[in-house]
């Protein structure tokens, strides 16, 4: 139906186990004229059928999305999304007035690489990351408004910044449905205003529950919240009777979110202190002790070749916030970092609670929610590290 990909002798099993990724080191031959974005037909050297994707440049070929042979049309499009819908329909995340935020689709964990979906109470936004994700949207965009129906108040694009970064390709953000209108959604009950012109689609859904952990943790404890963006995991330790909160972030955009959306909850300004600074500036040299600090960078390595930097970033972060840490306290830390598994991130952190001294122990692990689900054949989606670590008590003598 497509022009054909074929793969060398042998090279198939990976395609056969489902792995989304097709590497360029497995192509035989490219029929001619195949562009980036383009749907191909991927074949076995013998001429077999074996799935549908977008041609990629790159170490990465190509993306499949399908493994039987037909059309990446409308009729695929709506059913694909139909089922992404379902899933989260199963966790009780659609139609929760408590919770109106989720993942609507993750990329290779829906089964379509490529594509990430946000849903903000009504409203979408969209970010593409492949060429042929981009090249595919209006038609994304009509199968959601079949979806939705008239619940379907605006589709956003946010996809310009990291096709231009990884690809070199010019793409334009806005409106693909709907016209400009304030959005306010809630999550774990709490109300928040969405930027649209903010990190990544407006809003990190990946910690939901988690925050929720946190928020449990805080009750009568001085809480600091590093990284804190717009002030998710703040939010939820204020609602948890924290007794006093501060939220450092080094974006003044980010920090004015966050104080927006204690405004929004009604939070008096006396029980939480935003600073807008490097997080790693704060902690080196602030003198100030808390019984609750949670740790949620953006990514150190986002390359496997970033793997050794990251670690010691994270090392030091960790130190860092230990030595700020009162006796008996609880340290909340997270890496978002693909290229860094759960027992690297766990061995960094070790190395700086031998670091910091005393008697730690580690008493959760946290990951990423259902509506950010992993394809068993595609490991490498399970990217949310967290580990919850208690400092011992002093005991008087």
């Amino acid at each position: 139906m497509y022009k054909r990909i074929t793969l060398k002798q042998g090279k198939d099993e990976a395609v056969r186990r489902r792995h989304p990724w097709v590497f360029s080191g497995a192509i035989m031959k490219a029929e001619a004229g195949i562009t980036e974005g383009d749907p191909v037909d991927l074949h076995t050297a013998e001429g077999e059928y074996l799935a549908t994707g977008h041609a990629q440049s790159g170490s990465i070929a190509v993306k499949l999305l399908r493994h039987t042979a037909g059309l990446l049309d409308g009729n695929f499009w709506k059913s694909s999304l139909q089922q992404a819908y379902q899933h989260r329909k199963s966790q009780g995340l659609t139609g929760n007035a408590d919770t109106s935020a989720y993942r609507l689709v993750f990329g290779e964990g829906d089964f379509l690489p490529g594509l990430v979906i946000d849903h903000f109470a009504g409203h979408l936004v969209i970010q593409a990351q492949s060429i042929g994700m981009y090249l595919s949207i209006n038609e994304i965009v009509q199968a959601l408004q079949e979806l939705y129906g008239p619940d379907l108040q605006t589709v956003y694009s946010r996809s310009a910044d990291i096709l231009s970064k990884q690809y070199d390709y010019d793409a334009t953000d806005g409106f693909l449905y709907g016209s400009p209108v304030p959005v306010e959604f809630r999550e774990n009950s709490l109300r928040y205003a969405l930027d649209l012109q903010g990190q990544k689609t407006g809003f990190f859904c990946d910690q939901r529950e988690n925050r929720a952990v946190a928020g449990s943790y805080a009750k009568g404890k001085s809480v600091l919240d590093v990284f804190t963006y717009t002030g998710g995991f703040s939010l939820n330790a204020l609602a948890g009777g924290a007794s006093m909160v501060t939220a450092v972030d080094s974006s003044k955009r980010a920090i004015q979110g966050f104080e927006d959306n204690c405004s929004l909850n009604g939070i008096s300004p006396e029980r939480y202190r935003a600073v807008c600074s490097d997080a790693r500036h704060f902690l080196e040299n602030t003198d100030e002790t808390y019984d609750l600090i949670i740790l949620d960078p953006p990514a150190f390595a986002k390359h496997h070749s970033d793997r050794n930097k990251a670690l010691r970033g994270y090392r030091s972060v960790n130190a860092s916030a230990l030595k700020r840490l009162n006796k008996g306290g609880i340290l909340f830390t997270f890496s978002c970092s693909q290229a860094i598994d759960r027992q690297a991130f766990q061995s960094a952190v070790m190395a700086a609670a031998i670091e910091n001294g005393g008697n730690i122990r580690l008493i959760r692990h946290l990951c990423q929610p259902p509506d950010h689900p992993v394809s068993i054949f595609h490991p490498e989606g399970e990217y949310l590290k967290g580990l919850v670590l208690c400092l011992d008590q002093a005991i008087p003598g």
